[in-house]
């Protein structure tokens, strides 16, 4: 019998497009049957990134956003819900796109809108998984770590590195439950540096990046932000980690205006990976190897620079079978598969919510 089918999308901190991936689930792990993407309208995408702060009639463009995004979603649905594939499909899952994340305030928001994507699909619907462990005290993110475990547990000791916008690790260790947490900005700076500067989306291969030195008193600036010494379970995004927040250390350590903006993009791409290799530190005696997925994972330069931090071999989950850009929207299909199922996916060890619970509301078709 064929195993249901269930529908992943994705729009990352860095909203550069939608990846969707069509997927079953069952005792044999996760079977990946297609994927596409779709790239963000530079409209829209400059929308969405004006609202990650406060601005004029914000609530109207916000809900005026989220339509537009679903249509986005929607679209990139099409190829399997236009398909022969459509009486398969148990579920959509759709994290929707983060504009607010302050679980320390008890409220996270994404721009959705579900129950118009159940109604252009013609499919049950299945969104809004951060709120139900944030209401059990959590910090509703990361949300990634248990789809790792099911993705890449192995007899020895293994750590997920997701290099989105923001970056983030799973900690499979042999005889420990998972367990993962935000490590800081991963391409999230890197690509607001480079299109202020250069007008690109994304600094492809890190080239401009490699093209200057880091500048160690602005890294070491950037590195004492409070936040990279909290204590997991940690989550972030761009309410702390903006162009803003850069502006203020380079206020601080080069106030004349100084540095070259290429020197500036080196050191945010050493800030990633010096965050990240910090991060990973006081469990690397357990870990053999690194399996990095995300955009991060087709840059170069920043995995030769994690390479060099490292002492543990790096490799693409590529190698593993696994197409790195696929892997987050594969997640929002598992999470579906899990709300189906009653599968408690809100780890108290990831989040440090009081219990597992399962997340995501249900919007039927």
């Amino acid at each position: 019998m064929q195993a249901p089918l269930f529908i992943g999308l994705m729009s990352g901190t860095s909203m550069d497009g939608v990846d969707a991936v069509l997927a079953s689930f069952g005792p044999q792990g996760a079977q990946v049957h297609q994927t596409h993407s779709l790239s963000m309208p530079a409209a829209l995408r400059d929308e969405l990134l004006a609202l990650q702060h406060p601005g004029h009639n914000e609530l109207a463009r916000a809900s005026v956003a989220a339509l537009q995004l679903t249509e986005l979603y929607a679209q990139a649905c099409q190829p399997w819900t236009q398909g022969p594939e459509k009486d398969l499909i148990r579920a959509i899952g759709v994290h929707g796109q983060t504009i607010r994340h302050t679980p320390d305030q008890g409220y996270t928001l994404q721009l959705n809108a579900p129950a118009l994507l159940a109604e252009r699909c013609g499919i049950d619907v299945i969104a809004d998984f951060r709120s139900r462990d944030i209401a059990a005290g959590g910090q509703g993110a990361p949300l990634v770590p248990i789809v790792h475990e099911a993705l890449f547990r192995h007899e020895h000791g293994r750590v997920i590195l997701n290099l989105g916008g923001i970056a983030n690790i799973s900690l499979l260790l042999p005889g420990c439950d998972v367990f993962g947490f935000d490590t800081g900005p991963a391409n999230m700076l890197l690509d607001a540096w480079v299109n202020k500067h250069q007008g690109q989306s994304y600094d492809k291969d890190g080239q401009w990046a490699n093209s200057a030195v880091s500048d160690p008193a602005l890294l070491a600036s950037l590195l004492s932000e409070p936040w990279f010494a909290l204590p997991a379970p940690k989550s972030t995004g761009r309410d702390l980690f903006n162009l803003g927040w850069l502006q203020e250390h380079l206020d601080r350590i080069d106030p004349k205006g100084e540095l070259q903006p290429a020197v500036v993009q080196s050191t945010l791409m050493d800030l990633t990976v010096h965050s990240v290799a910090q991060a990973i530190q006081p469990y690397s005696d357990h870990i053999q190897d690194l399996i990095v997925c995300g955009g991060g994972a087709a840059n170069p330069a920043m995995l030769k620079r994690l390479g060099d931090l490292m002492a543990i071999p790096i490799r693409s989950s590529a190698e593993l079978g696994m197409d790195p850009q696929s892997i987050e929207a594969l997640a929002f299909a598992w999470l579906a598969y899990a709300h189906i199922e009653r599968i408690p996916a809100g780890l108290p060890a990831v989040t440090g919510a009081r219990r597992a619970t399962v997340l995501g509301a249900c919007y039927p078709a």
